[in-house]
């Protein structure tokens, strides 16, 4: 049994400033030890319950955060950026589920830790007209691997969004987002045995997950906070500009969606 998590920060128990998740910050060095020891959890776990191998792929901000030092042994680390699949580096149609530990809601979600899509300058993101989280664009991409999503971790409007985005799956909320920078928070023996009972209620039905798979052709729609980035992002051929922040790009497959997203993503980095 083989397992793909996609380890990003802000959903991590304990996390609720951007302090908590910047390099460069007093309080990051503190948070990579909490975000590896979280994500160990759920490697242990995954081995006790079945795995017979895990493959980790940092997936925040330079996705150099997890320790390597630190990590399990028997985990092996994707690091670094960029990669050419980003937060879903390595998948491929060998894995058994992914899991996605550690995640957030969508741009514009209430109650919800640091919420946004990818970057802080999309609005948001929609997929034949479904607006996307982060677990919703990647889940759809394990889902061209015909690989499904069985776990997915964070606060309550993580585990909701993810719920509206993607097929059945097993959800586990390691914090109660009371704002974007607040949260009631558990100590982490709790977290360590909710993110156990979930990983062990997934591998025993794993047979009965679905992939994700996005019809195609696919829709993709993207608002950003300023209508200079979507000038640039304009530059691509076949983008529309529907308005001034907002483009839509019709693609054959989901892949080539993926793609696009995020080259709109970078091209988009400018006042």
């Amino acid at each position: 049994m083989k397992i793909f998590i996609s380890a990003d920060m802000e959903g991590i128990s304990g996390v609720v400033s951007s302090s908590h998740v910047e390099p460069d910050t007093k309080e990051y060095e503190r948070f990579r030890k909490i975000m590896t020891k979280e994500v160990n959890v759920v490697v242990e776990a995954a081995y006790q319950f079945g795995a017979t191998e895990v493959v980790v792929n940092d997936s925040h901000n330079n996705m150099d955060n997890i320790l390597i030092e630190e990590l399990h042994p028997k985990a092996v680390l994707i690091s670094g950026s960029p990669k050419p699949w980003s937060m879903m580096q390595g998948i491929d149609e060998s894995f058994d589920a992914v899991f996605f530990v550690g995640y957030h809601a969508r741009a514009g979600s209430e109650q919800a830790i640091m919420d946004h899509t990818y970057t802080g300058r999309v609005l948001y993101a929609k997929v034949n007209g479904k607006p996307m989280s982060e677990a919703g664009l990647n889940g759809r991409l394990a889902g061209v691997f015909n690989v499904p999503v069985a776990l997915v971790t964070g606060d309550q409007n993580t585990i909701r969004c993810a719920k509206e985005e993607l097929n059945d799956f097993v959800g586990v909320v390691v914090k109660e987002a009371c704002g974007r920078y607040s949260a009631k928070l558990y100590s982490f023996d709790v977290v360590k045995e909710r993110l156990t009972n979930g990983v062990k209620q997934a591998l025993e039905n794993i047979r009965n997950f679905k992939p994700t798979i996005e019809k195609e052709p696919v829709e993709l729609e993207i608002s950003f906070i300023r209508s200079a980035m979507t000038e640039m992002v304009s530059l691509i051929p076949n983008v529309i500009r529907k308005d001034a922040r907002t483009i839509f790009y019709k693609a054959s497959s989901y892949i080539e969606a993926y793609k696009v997203f995020r080259i709109c993503a970078t091209l988009s980095n400018i006042n």
